[in-house]
């Protein structure tokens, strides 16, 4: 697993700043441009991974970027220009702190808040008697605040977002109208190609124009979850789980080894076969969100190919 990258030193030219997320890194160049570097690092539960899953930063950035251009028509984003495989430079912006998470069925965390004998999640209500995998009679919107690596997110509700001041009431309607656009235009996409999105979560920011963007990464199977549509209503039928791409085929395998991010938990060891197969898996969700075959990128010297790049990038402007 050698040919991965999971932390970036680079220094740009008018380089101003730098921020580590869980997965990206972001460099800001002259306070006024941000350099998003994706790496290969897997994040669940709000725990970074010991090792990196080769291409994951490829496959998350890419798709981001693919899927930022098909709803530009609709919600405006940062994004100018994409110099790597693993790189997307955007304007500079003052994220929200909040995640704002949009579920169209009863999956994931939500099922497991559900069978806790939770009825509401975030001050949403959750009907009775629906099932696992279960669509929402309407998508429900449950945000969480923003943690800093390695910190857990929290469940938080529209009222207390507001109420603590995070969120303005006039943005947090913005939010809200972006995410219902946003999950309805890629719900569009992903039937399009025979797949099912069950939820995601968005990220924005305001430019220093004042302007609310959308930035970060959307519809990505870090950030989402899809289902198979062939099929699904007969999975159902038969209480049988759902054939999906996402992430949570990882945070099942860490559940069946005992880990849920909870205190006094160790990360079981990821054998170099079993991340070759979350590797596998992360291109077989790229194929089949974009419909598109993927293409590997050059991966002997990754941090002197994106460094090339970015800082050839630089020079144009």
């Amino acid at each position: 697993m050698s040919h991965t990258i999971t932390d970036t030193n680079f220094k740009f030219p008018g380089q101003s700043n730098f921020y580590k997320g869980k997965v990206r890194e972001v460099y800001t160049i002259n306070n006024d441009l941000l350099v998003m570097v994706s790496t290969d690092r897997l994040s669940a539960f709000d725990v970074v991974m010991p090792k990196g899953i080769p291409y994951k930063g490829q496959i998350l950035n890419q798709i981001a970027t693919k899927m930022m251009a098909a709803t530009a028509d609709i919600v405006p984003n940062w994004l100018i220009a994409n110099p790597d495989p693993n790189v997307a430079v955007g304007h500079s912006c003052e994220p929200f702190k909040v995640e704002m998470v949009i579920r169209g069925y009863m999956s994931g965390h939500a099922a497991r808040e559900y069978k806790l004998g939770k009825r509401s999640l975030c001050g949403v209500s959750m009907p009775e008697r629906i099932k696992e995998n279960d669509a929402f009679p309407t998508p429900i919107i449950t945000p969480a605040t923003k943690a800093e690596m390695g910190d857990h997110d929290e469940d938080i509700s529209r009222e207390d977002i507001i109420k603590r001041g995070i969120v303005s009431e006039a943005d947090y309607v913005v939010l809200e109208d972006y995410t219902r656009k946003l999950f309805q235009r890629g719900s569009e996409i992903a039937a399009s190609r025979g797949l099912i999105l069950v939820d995601t979560k968005y990220e924005f920011g305001k430019t220093n124009t004042g302007k609310i963007v959308l930035i970060d990464e959307i519809h990505t199977p870090d950030s989402s979850r899809y289902f198979y549509a062939d099929g699904y209503e007969e999975r159902q039928a038969n209480t049988e789980p759902q054939k999906q791409l996402s992430k949570e085929f990882v945070r099942q395998w860490l559940i069946s080894n005992n880990f849920q991010g909870l205190d006094g938990q160790t990360v079981p060891v990821m054998s170099d076969e079993y991340i070759t197969t979350v590797s596998e898996r992360y291109i077989e969700l790229y194929e089949n969100i974009t419909a598109e075959p993927f293409v590997k990128a050059e991966v002997s010297d990754i941090q002197s190919r994106i460094e090339t790049n970015v800082i050839n990038y630089l020079k144009t402007l």
